[in-house]
């Protein structure tokens, strides 16, 4: 990790590198669904009749068995790649049947695919030619309840997208460069929401279509997680910050530490054992009440050539215990055996009896998680 304040180095060097594993205490049932190599899975009702459906690459599977699939339209396959990037779901025409909005690397192009809702072919619509997209994330950034899109495009400008209408999207800008790496929160307690990129953190201005964003260089963070997570790890009222290395090993949040108008971050190791973090989740898995880190490997991130790419896949929860992590097993092994987290996996309820199941994409296949 590259860090820009010398005061810091100190400090991270200092941070311990055990972290405790072990048998997860909330217990998963594994159901593989499907064999495809698609990298996404987005869960919501495509047909209208009440259970939530998986969606991913080419099809969609019925819940709650997911044993049926129906075509949504073939996604063009470069090398290992589907041009497949996210699954997020929007009724972007408001019809009243529930689309998705993904994009991918090679053609770098945002798009939303339209529920017909009559068993044919998926029609494809242009948002914007974005460049290429690392992956795509939706949040409510300004707080109207419709989420706004952002699309990771590494060494080009960020920009956000804001749905004005049926199948209409404007262009917010907010910077002219960015990296690998996005994440979302209020980071100074001002009550707006910040952008967090790889070299630091945009500061939002009150008006997000002309405002102009402010650059914090506070650390740089290498081929960082999309999402990085923005929240109050340690309970004492600063936003902290959990990041992934996309591309290398490491897993760690960075302690807020503020002096007056002055905002310093401490680096704390969660894994740095395991490589290739490019999703996270931060959400109550275990209805306890406190949100618990959901993350894995993205197996074959780079087609095995990562550091640690051919290392066994798994994916875990990570329980804040008071004064760090712990790391809960969810699924380990080789691949086929154990499973990653791919580049965008969702968490829900799938069958309706009150606990949260995963389902979760990638090069090893399409999988989903219950939870007993």
């Amino acid at each position: 990790m590259r860090i820009l304040k010398p005061i810091l180095t100190v400090l991270l060097a200092s941070a311990p590198l055990l972290v405790s594993a072990q048998e997860t205490t909330v217990k998963f049932q594994k159901q593989v669904i499907a064999f495809e190599s698609t990298e996404s899975v987005g869960v919501f009702d495509v047909d209208h009749d009440g259970d939530l459906d998986l969606v991913s690459g080419s099809f969609w599977y019925k819940g709650p068995e997911f044993i049926d699939r129906f075509l949504i339209g073939q996604v063009k396959r470069y090398g290992e790649y589907y041009e497949d990037f996210s699954t997020i779901p929007m009724d972007v025409n408001e019809d009243g049947k529930m689309d998705f909005i993904t994009g991918g690397w090679f053609e770098g192009t945002l798009i939303w695919k339209e529920n017909p809702g009559d068993g044919s072919e998926w029609p494809v619509h242009e948002i914007a030619k974005t460049g290429n997209i690392e992956t795509t994330r939706g949040w409510d950034i300004d707080g109207d309840g419709v989420l706004e899109i952002f699309p990771n495009t590494p060494r080009k400008p960020l920009a956000f997208y804001k749905k004005t209408g049926p199948d209409h999207f404007e262009k917010y800008p907010v910077a002219e460069m960015h990296g690998h790496g996005l994440g979302l929160g209020d980071i100074n307690g001002d009550g707006r929401k910040d952008l967090v990129i790889s070299t630091g953190w945009l500061e939002a201005p009150l008006d997000l279509k002309t405002g102009k964003w402010i650059l914090h260089e506070d650390f740089d963070l290498g081929d960082a997680s999309i999402p990085m997570i923005v929240a109050d790890v340690n309970g004492d009222g600063l936003s902290d910050i959990i990041v992934g290395q996309a591309h290398a090993f490491g897993l760690f949040w960075l302690e807020q530490q503020k002096s007056g108008s002055s905002i310093n971050f401490v680096k704390h190791e969660i894994d740095p054992f395991q490589s290739q973090y490019h999703s996270l989740e931060w959400v109550d898995i275990d209805n306890d009440g406190q949100n618990e880190l959901v993350s894995g490997k993205r197996h074959r991130a780079h087609n095995g050539k990562d550091p640690g790419g051919k290392d066994y896949v798994g994916l875990y929860y990570f329980k804040w215990n008071g004064e760090s992590f712990s790391k809960n097993i969810i699924s380990y092994g080789p691949a086929g055996e154990g499973k990653g987290s791919g580049l965008y996996f969702s968490i829900e309820d799938l069958n309706k009896d009150g606990k949260k199941d995963i389902a979760a994409a990638g090069k090893d296949g399409l999988v989903v998680f219950w939870q007993k």
